[in-house]
């Protein structure tokens, strides 16, 4: 398995992918593997600090934040130290609080029973092996990993549509998010297709529901303003999951 810290360029990707495996661990489990999860969660989109992959929240405030007891906080706090989902950088003296580091490794060694529930495409980005029998578009494949160790590299994509940017508004558009960032054009942009153009909307295919949900709450707004530099009367962009 192949994985990064979730900073630096597609790191937005990797924070969602990554919050997802936890949120699809949880709903996997019983009550207790639920209630984890979802404190975890709510305690990383809360305070995590993603720059200096540092959390440095007091036991009260986290009591406070999950609206249990100090008790329960160091119960809960212990059990993902032993998961090693979290990892103790400094432990806390003299009123100054622990500083804790997100285990990526462990958090994904730990998930990865879950990942088909979310899609063949996640399974497939986050670095793992398909099940068998599950197909996999080519393109799929060539999403963001999770490299070992150090900053994250680009995967090794061709340009955009093969297409000098021009040859029409959707490869100028691809072209121009691929310049602004290539992972995420390798991730998310580059499998989508170009279904139907009437006078002031887009429809694109997506390789999946969760792919294009993915595209839809992220990265349409600023798809379709990429669009817009060479259709500008394009008023809208519509994701769709290509039918199986």
């Amino acid at each position: 398995m192949a994985l990064s810290r979730p900073v630096g360029q597609g790191a937005s990707a990797r924070k969602y992918d990554l919050l997802t495996a936890i949120g699809a661990h949880g709903m996997a489990g019983g009550k207790v593997d639920q209630r984890l999860a979802l404190r975890l969660i709510t305690l990383i989109t809360a305070r995590y600090n993603w720059t200096l992959d540092l959390l440095t929240t007091g036991q009260r405030e986290i009591a406070r934040l999950w609206q249990v007891d100090d008790r329960t906080v160091r119960r809960e706090m212990a059990r993902l130290r032993d998961l090693g989902w979290l990892e103790l950088r400094q432990q806390g003296a003299r009123g100054r609080v622990s500083e804790y580091r997100l285990g990526v490794r462990a958090i994904l060694a730990g998930t990865q029973h879950a990942w088909d529930a979310v899609g063949s495409d996640f399974v497939a980005r986050m670095g793992g092996s398909v099940p068998a029998g599950t197909e996999v578009a080519p393109q799929d494949q060539n999403v963001i990993a999770f490299p070992l160790g150090g900053a994250p590299q680009a995967p090794a994509a061709e340009s955009p549509a093969n297409a000098v940017p021009g040859t029409s508004f959707w490869d100028s558009a691809s072209a121009a998010f691929h310049r602004e960032n290539p992972q995420l054009h390798s991730a998310w942009v580059r499998s989508l297709r170009v279904k139907n153009l009437d006078a002031d909307e887009v429809v694109l295919l997506a390789p999946s529901r969760f792919h294009a949900s993915y595209v839809h709450t992220h990265l349409a707004d600023r798809l379709l303003a990429l669009c817009r530099l060479s259709t500008p009367g394009l008023r809208n962009l519509r994701i769709e999951a290509a039918p199986k």
